[in-house]
């Protein structure tokens, strides 16, 4: 088991903040998924001085798009 651990490639942490609906930073977690709540936006680098206060925009990453979304017909 623990040589299964030591050879095992672990995913890296994470960092996200919990967003309310005004802005406001209410919480802070390091993770290696994604929150399955509503509200977590993943950030580059946690800071406590964030709680109580809006994230700064530079604060969030960007999510990374997997496939381009499906292109619509014009219309004529």
């Amino acid at each position: 088991m623990l040589l299964r651990r030591l050879l095992s490639r672990s995913r890296p942490m994470r960092h996200f903040a919990l967003i309310d609906g005004q802005g406001i930073c209410r919480a802070l977690r390091q993770m290696q998924e994604h929150p399955s709540q509503p509200g977590w936006v993943e950030v580059r680098e946690p800071s406590i001085s964030w709680l109580g206060s809006p994230l700064p925009a530079s604060a969030r990453l960007t999510p990374v798009v997997t496939h381009a979304p499906a292109a619509r017909p014009l219309a004529a």
